[in-house]
């Protein structure tokens, strides 16, 4: 079935209404720590180090360390960390120590937060997508073996742009398979895809080859722009249609340039109007972006005690 063409102003004119509204104060703490549960903090980076890796699992587990003096009350650990495949062993090793109980460290028990910080890999060639597919399918397993329960992928947007849907649909289900039990992110990488009705295709292209409870995702994080609310937007609706239309259950993961606590409401007030209250945990929306979650906890605070933390209170990662 062809994709249904998109108005750009009326889809930006409709993403620009999420952020007008009103986010009372009860409601604004507990959409607040719920959005600290969908993050995925993540490091990307060619200087990424053990020791690094390490410290952002201990932040991941335990996001505030002294939240139960200052706040009152334990928050929740966010939903995953995000790697290279290479570091997996090492977030694996030190978020099973870190949530084994014998360092205090435990996460939040609580039916809507996650139960436990989840291992995603940046697999098949990221950021390009255009690695030998045999190098990617490769990348994928290596990954899933050594502990991810996450593949983020990004598809060939050469191969797309060019028209070549085919290509990347069998790419994709070739990943799918390679990941097992491992859920999957297929990353459009939407800066590059230059129109909506591109966005669009691409999101429909890739439901119609995943798996109920799979996530589409719009950016790695290297380009610019990355997730804005008119692309996050269209690609909900597109879920939207895949569940009305055939009850596929698809998750969504806006990622890159989400900063701040207010446009993290903003998103979570777009994702209930558009599919619901169901999608409103972070088994299916994830917020790729690591500077969001300090900026959460400074609002947190805020909330509580009348006063603006310094962004240096709380650790990098």
């Amino acid at each position: 079935m062809p994709s249904p063409t998109v108005d750009r102003v009326m889809a930006d004119a409709r993403a620009a209404s999420f952020t007008t509204r009103s986010i009372k104060t009860s409601a604004k703490a507990a959409g607040l720590k719920l959005a600290l549960s969908m993050v995925d903090l993540t490091t990307l980076e060619g200087a990424d180090s053990p020791e690094k890796v390490r410290a952002l699992c201990a932040k991941a587990v335990r996001p505030m360390p002294d939240d139960e003096s200052v706040l009152g009350e334990r928050l929740p650990s966010v939903a995953a960390v995000c790697v290279y495949p290479s570091m997996v062993p090492v977030a694996r090793e030190a978020l099973k120590r870190l949530q084994s109980g014998s360092t205090g460290f435990q996460p939040v028990a609580a039916s809507s937060f996650p139960s436990r910080v989840k291992i995603a890999s940046v697999a098949t060639g990221f950021p390009s997508g255009q690695y030998p597919i045999d190098v990617r399918l490769r990348d994928v397993r290596d990954a899933v073996a050594a502990g991810a329960d996450e593949i983020d992928m990004v598809i060939n947007r050469g191969a797309f742009l060019s028209g070549r849907y085919d290509e990347v649909a069998n790419e994709i289900r070739r990943v799918v398979e390679a990941c097992g039990d491992a859920h999957l992110k297929v990353i459009l990488e939407t800066g590059e895809l230059e129109t909506y009705d591109n966005v669009r295709r691409a999101s429909d292209l890739a439901i119609e080859n995943i798996r109920d409870g799979d996530f589409i995702k719009t950016s790695t994080g290297k380009v610019s722009p990355a997730a804005t609310m008119g692309v996050s937007l269209v690609m909900l609706e597109a879920a939207r249609d895949a569940w009305n239309n055939n009850h596929k259950t698809i998750g969504f993961k806006p990622a890159g340039g989400i900063r701040t606590a207010k446009s993290a409401l903003h998103y979570l007030c777009m994702l209930k109007e558009t599919l619901g209250e169901r999608w409103l945990t972070p088994d299916l929306f994830r917020f790729g972006a690591s500077s969001l979650a300090n900026d959460i906890l400074r609002q947190l605070v805020k909330e509580k005690t009348g006063t603006y933390p310094a962004w240096n209170d709380f650790s990098e990662s």
